[in-house]
């Protein structure tokens, strides 16, 4: 990408943004999967897709940072297809892929639990073979969406941990909505007791289909802050030039265009960043802590720079600040993603 979006990028962005301008909150999805073909960028042509890079994964989830949109995308589009490309296991892929990118269905990866989050060896939930079948038990939290089919992590006695295909409404199979700050990104907890799944790949292969679903979706995250930064620091900009105090714009004032330029700087720097990991200069990883940080900062500065009007509930001040502070923590902290590429 190197910073600069192609003619088709932009027709792209062009092609989301007014989708999610004229269609509010989930009710995008169906358009933005049916009319533009979203939901099936990752995925390969011979699956239905359109074998998209990562460049187009960048565009619509900075189009969806901007919107603050809740659409499944991260989930159903990215991490799920990610992770079951990366298992090799072309027959369910041609089961459930083609679906994936026309968005009849849905797919979430149910990976995290309490206290373990994203940690792929400390994994509780359990799977065993009863009577021929596989039965699942256990808890998983952060769950950006409830999908039709759950793509279950769950640890095996002999292989460790796997991936397991469960129907989202089999019977042991329960998806709570938990109440979150953030009412732009749902989030879910399912609780499995004895569900019936069907293994995808080899038993005990899930960590490198893991490791591949969060490349991707540290990347979209990382797009998604810098989408939501940017109107953050756009509206501020031109709040300040509209908004005056002793007969000038505030934005005349020395204190608040040096603020106003850090507010850039950070934003300049974040986007740098997420094209140096679309073009694999470095880690998605890395990108998506310094986005993320970037974003929450830039949305605290809007909050102060808008003065009072910034913590009234009509204003979107506050939703930037917790969409800030929920894509931060999702798919791992900030010091958790270092932590992970200081050992490689």
């Amino acid at each position: 990408m190197s910073g600069a979006r192609t003619p088709e990028q932009r027709e792209l962005a062009a092609a989301v943004r007014q989708v999610l301008a004229a269609h509010e909150g989930a009710a995008a999805w169906e358009p933005l999967a049916g009319q533009i073909g979203v939901a099936g960028l990752a995925i390969p042509e011979e699956y239905g897709g359109f074998g998209a890079g990562p460049g187009e994964l960048a565009v619509v989830g900075e189009e969806l940072g901007r919107a603050l949109s809740p659409v499944p995308f991260l989930d159903s589009a990215v991490l799920v297809p990610a992770a079951l490309l990366a298992s090799g296991d072309t027959e369910v892929c041609a089961g459930l892929l083609p679906e994936l990118a026309e968005g009849s269905r849905t797919a979430s990866l149910a990976w995290a639990e309490k206290d373990a989050e994203w940690d792929t060896a400390n994994q509780r939930t359990s799977a065993s073979l009863q009577q021929g079948a596989w039965r699942l038990s256990g808890v998983k939290e952060h769950l950006p969406a409830a999908g039709d089919t759950l793509l279950v992590v769950a640890r095996t006695e002999h292989h460790g941990p796997s991936l397991f295909l469960v129907p989202a409404d089999a019977e042991g199979v329960t998806l709570t909505a938990v109440p979150v700050m953030d009412d732009s990104r749902p989030q879910w907890r399912l609780e499995l007791s004895r569900a019936e799944g069907v293994p995808v790949g080899e038993l005990g292969g899930a960590a490198p289909a893991l490791a591949a679903a969060l490349e991707a979706g540290a990347l979209v995250l990382a797009a998604d802050a810098v989408g939501g930064a940017s109107v953050a620091f756009e509206t501020t900009l031109q709040y300040t030039k509209d908004r005056e105090q002793f007969g000038r714009p505030i934005g005349s004032f020395q204190a608040v265009k040096h603020r106003l330029a850090d507010m850039f700087t950070s934003l300049e720097s974040a986007r740098s960043l997420l094209a140096a990991a679309v073009d694999g200069e470095v880690p998605a990883g890395a990108a998506k802590a310094a986005c993320c940080e970037s974003f929450e900062w830039i949305a605290g500065e809007a909050i102060q720079l808008h003065g009072g009007i910034a913590i009234t509930w009509e204003h979107p001040a506050h939703r930037w600040f917790k969409r800030a502070h929920s894509a931060a923590r999702l798919l791992g902290s900030s010091s958790w993603h270092r932590r992970n590429l200081a050992l490689v």
